[in-house]
Order: C-alpha cells, then sequence, then structure tokens
C-alpha cells in the first residue's frame, strides 16, 4: 500500500509572507498543530505550534512577526508513492508526526500523519 492511498489531500498551505497570528488563527480553525510553508507551489518549511511559541512568543516577538521568520526551512517529506511503511520508518526516524508528500514534480499534493497510517 502505498502513501497516496490513505493521505489527506486537503490541506492548508501557509506562505512565508503570513503573520504568525493569521496562522496560528488557521491552526486553531482546522485544529492543527503544523502547517506546510509554500511559495508558488513549491514547498520551503513547515511551521509548528511549537515554532509560534518557542521562536516568538518566549522571544518577545510580534504576532506580526512573518512566517519565514521562525518556520523549519529542513523539510522531511516522502512521496504519494512511497509505500507506507517508508513514510511511517521516515516519522519514527525523524521524531515527525507528520510528512507532506510531494508528487513526482515535487509539488505539495498532501499530507499523511501516524493516524492515516494506523
Amino acid at each position: 500500500m502505498n502513501v497516496q492511498s490513505c493521505m489527506s489531500t486537503d490541506v492548508k498551505l501557509a506562505s512565508p509572507d503570513q503573520t504568525i497570528r493569521e496562522v496560528a488563527e488557521i491552526m486553531r480553525s482546522i485544529d492543527a498543530g503544523s502547517m506546510p510553508v509554500g511559495d508558488n507551489d513549491r514547498l520551503v518549511g513547515m511551521i509548528t505550534d511549537r515554532d509560534i511559541a518557542i521562536r516568538a512568543v518566549a522571544l518577545g516577538l510580534s504576532p506580526d512577526t512573518k512566517v519565514s521568520e521562525v518556520m523549519s526551512s529542513e523539510i522531511y517529506y516522502c512521496h504519494e508513492s512511497d509505500e507506507l511503511a517508508a513514510a511511517a520508518k521516515q516519522m519514527a526516524d525523524r521524531q515527525v508526526r507528520r510528512l507532506p508528500v510531494l508528487n513526482a514534480d515535487k509539488r505539495l499534493v498532501g499530507i499523511i500523519a501516524l493516524g492515516d497510517i494506523a
């Protein structure tokens, strides 16, 4: 079974130019703790609620701080054609709960979470 068979395709994408307040509001409304960050349909990073708390709030940065200033630019991802076992192993190795899913053209097409695999 491959990643495409159980990934979520309704993915909200943050922009590097959005404020962390805007992204936090989106995360709250969709009940998510992380969002992929894209620029012109290319994945450029991930932002998590922890990034906002540790890299912004704890340092006294403004809610109007741009996502690009606090996001993680090291991106772990998988491809839609990857086997589920490979995606699960990468999540375990990287200690992450979600991976963005890219197609063969390296375009974001979904996201897969541990819950999707289980």
